[in-house]
């Protein structure tokens, strides 16, 4: 396993693009950003080999990698990402939200998948970094946000299976508008029977591709299905619920508990999740972090114990749930309104991650100047 050998911070160059877009053309993409269809002019690239570490960290034009065929990301699958968002407040400064709980998920998910691991304080610089090359593409509309998306690649040219003694340390950045444009409105959900996320001891709690590629065709059955999202159950009993393709979930119980699926190694360890559970229990609710199973579900949905049900990631932040579908039963219902304590939730997190209300746990990390 490769392990970071950084032992001082790393000083990083700058090499300005040369054809930037227009500030017209940035004006047009950020009234309507959408979400992962634009690019900024930079990027940052850090790079590392077994024999010297982490070095030439630099922040460079936006473009096109040039990989070798034998490039070993390619074969062996040596790839780990992040995502974080960043917010312009009302008065024009730019901040981000837990970057060293993205640092820390980086570190773990390359430990699991024998990369190198960045120090903490090169990835937060790394932000600092390109919201200081390309501020102009933060966005400042309401519910808009400047996505990161910071990843590592194994790129030594070689065919073998054995962990990579080369790789690169890289963030790209895509402005993104409102995730809910028409109202928070509730969402059917589809649950996988046939596939699983993960299995035990897999990569389940690394944030890596393979993760994501491989729930993209039950995630397909979900969209035939007029679902949006897919819900996927423990790979060893086919009884637990695990979580969704790309979001933790939570069920709220009718005395004040919330109940989430615990972390087992197979389940993504959110910083959403885990900042929403600091929340509910500074409001006084037990959060019990266990196994729940479709059947608890059903019977919680029958007679009122579960009240409300929702998921949360750094995308949508909280997206309601109205409705899980399955081939031989249904929970909820698709004309469900969200629940009173899900607004609220989310409210008071944006609020933070926005500078509307006050950040006491010193989640929000400035990152302009």
């Amino acid at each position: 396993m490769a392990h970071d050998t950084t032992t001082a911070p790393l000083a990083f160059s700058h090499e300005a693009n040369t054809s930037p877009r227009s500030a017209e053309e940035v004006a047009q993409i950020l009234a309507n950003p959408g979400f992962g269809n634009h690019f900024t002019d930079h990027m940052v690239q850090i790079d590392w080999t077994v024999e010297n570490g982490w070095a030439d960290a630099r922040v460079i034009p936006y473009g096109p990698l040039i990989l070798d065929p034998a490039s070993s990301v390619l074969h062996y699958g040596q790839e780990i990402f992040e995502g974080l968002k960043v917010y312009r407040h009302a008065d024009g400064s730019i901040w981000t939200f837990r970057p060293d709980q993205n640092a820390e998920r980086l570190q773990r998910s390359a430990a699991r998948l024998a990369l190198p691991q960045l120090s903490v304080a090169d990835f937060v610089e790394s932000v600092r970094q390109i919201v200081k090359a390309d501020e102009r593409w933060v966005p400042s509309a309401p519910d808009t946000s400047l996505y990161l998306r910071p990843f590592t690649i194994a790129n030594e040219t070689f065919l073998g299976v054995r962990s990579a003694h080369k790789a690169s340390y890289l963030v790209i950045a895509s402005p993104a508008g409102a995730y809910f444009t028409g109202g928070i409105k509730p969402i059917s959900i589809w649950l996988s029977t046939e596939y699983s996320r993960a299995g035990r001891g897999g990569t389940g709690a690394a944030k890596c591709g393979g993760n994501y590629a491989a729930s993209l065709l039950p995630q397909e059955e979900a969209y035939r299905n007029g679902c949006a999202q897919v819900m996927f159950l423990d790979g060893e009993t086919g009884t637990r619920i695990d979580e969704l393709g790309g979001m933790n979930v939570f069920f709220v119980r009718n005395d004040k508990t919330v109940v989430t699926p615990e972390l087992t190694g197979s389940i993504l360890e959110g910083i959403t999740r885990a900042s929403i559970i600091q929340l509910l229990q500074d409001r006084g609710y037990t959060v019990e972090e266990r196994a729940i199973g479709i059947d608890e579900w059903r019977a919680g949905e029958a007679d009122g114990t579960i009240t409300e049900v929702f998921a949360c990631g750094t995308a949508a932040v909280i997206t309601p749930i109205g409705q899980l579908k399955s081939t031989d039963f249904t929970i909820g219902s698709e004309d469900a309104e969200p629940g009173e304590l899900t607004l609220s939730i989310r409210e008071e997190l944006t609020d933070i991650q926005y500078g509307r209300r006050e950040d006491r746990h010193g989640w929000m990390v400035r990152v302009d100047g």
